[in-house]
């Protein structure tokens, strides 16, 4: 008899479970578009020429070691990531009223930000975005807070954002509660507000005294231009809002498994970043004590490198259109079958993810029939498609739509 025997199995992660399912399906038309990593049009997740640049300076480096990086991380990485968040024209860089914390991954990020807001600010109030990425409502239920609610967002019908729920929700949240903001990109959905609906959020938000906390996963991803996307978190901290923003380098630099990210913060007084650090720093350490070096030996070598900058931008650019490209070409081909609905959503969205439409029994078929896997609430990753597959898909979907008209 084992003491854990009464342990109740915990519920599967739906990403991996379907990813898993593919990568074990023997089918050869079977077709990834679950998991968020870029795929080439050949279907491959590669390592970034830049990348590449980067660890042979860092190989050739004999000055580098495997000592321990500091608590708070690498601080070429964790400045030069604050940096590219935030601008060097920004108020806040420009005095220095910011702060950086490598950590471990965009998940990381979000834990060391969210667990400071309950266990030091005493915040115990967060609001998610409905849909939203699960781990957002997970790492707040773990962290402790006694509420987590939900802000609407997506109208299923228009396939668009629903303005009016999200600002009304903002309008009729209690003072101090944390508020998660997709920065751009949004997971799941695709579909981010416009420069002018930032504006009125942040209107809303400084008028309840609401706190902004930023997931900046897909920098880049969204326009190919990195300083694009940033432009609302930017626009936050130009207002004086105070605000936590976490960033991953997973996606934008391919950094998978190297598990990159950084919480940058923003203050109004600079005096109060010594006193915060001291805190973070014990959630670090009491949670992993110090961030592993690799990855942010990366990160820092391509930032603060002109030349591989450059190169990096490039290649941000070259992803993004590629992605674009296959939200026109399978909007196309939809619309050359005849496919029932509208689907204008699929080029009115960027970053990585489509929310579809999809219901899920059409999820599901797509699987059973035609070994294409994607979540069950229709969302599809975008760079699963390729000039190889991109028929494939349209034709089973079209099939799949058709058969429930």
């Amino acid at each position: 008899m084992s003491r854990f025997g009464a342990t109740e199995m915990g519920r599967p992660v739906e990403t991996y479970l379907q990813y898993g399912k593919w990568k074990n399906d023997p089918n050869p038309q079977k077709c990834d578009m679950v998991i968020g990593v870029y795929r080439n049009n050949e279907g491959n997740v590669c390592d970034l020429d830049v990348v590449k640049l980067a660890e042979k300076q860092i190989a050739n480096d004999d000055s580098l070691n495997h000592e321990y990086l500091p608590i708070t991380g690498l601080p070429a990485f964790t400045k030069s990531s604050c940096e590219l968040v935030l601008g060097r024209d920004s108020p806040a860089f420009i005095e220095d009223r910011y702060g950086g914390c490598q950590g471990v991954g965009g998940s990381g990020s979000l834990f060391i930000g969210l667990a400071f807001l309950r266990q030091i600010a005493k915040y115990d109030i967060a609001y998610v975005s409905k849909p939203t990425w699960e781990d957002h409502i997970g790492l707040c239920e773990k962290l402790g807070y006694s509420e987590v609610r939900e802000y609407t967002y997506w109208d299923p019908e228009k396939k668009a954002i629903n303005f009016t729920a999200f600002l009304d929700a903002l309008k009729n949240a209690p003072e101090n509660a944390v508020i998660l903001l997709h920065a751009i990109a949004h997971n799941p959905t695709g579909m981010d507000p416009s420069h002018d609906q930032w504006k009125e959020i942040a209107t809303v938000m400084k008028e309840r005294k609401l706190f902004p906390f930023f997931d900046l996963a897909y920098q880049g991803f969204a326009t190919g231009d990195l300083e694009s996307d940033a432009w609302a978190p930017r626009y936050f901290v130009q207002e004086g809002f105070e605000c936590f923003i976490a960033q991953t380098f997973s996606k934008n630099l391919g950094l998978y498994g190297e598990r990159v990210g950084n919480l940058c913060y923003v203050v109004n007084d600079a005096s109060v970043l010594s006193r915060m650090e001291s805190q973070i720093k014990l959630i670090v350490r009491q949670t992993y004590s110090n961030p592993p070096s690799h990855g942010a030996r990366i990160v820092a070598t391509v930032l603060n490198n002109p030349a591989l900058l450059t190169q990096w931008k490039q290649h941000v650019e070259t992803m993004c259109d590629r992605i674009k490209s296959m939200r026109v070409g399978l909007f196309n081909k939809l619309k050359e079958l005849g496919t029932p609905g509208t689907w204008t959503h699929i080029t009115a969205q960027n970053g990585m993810f489509s929310f579809t439409g999809l219901n899920p029994s059409q999820v599901e078929e797509l699987e059973k029939k035609y070994h294409i896997y994607m979540l069950k609430s229709g969302r599809m990753n975008m760079s699963g498609l390729n000039t190889k597959n991109l028929d494939y898909v349209a034709k089973s979907i079209h099939e799949v739509v058709s058969k429930e008209q």
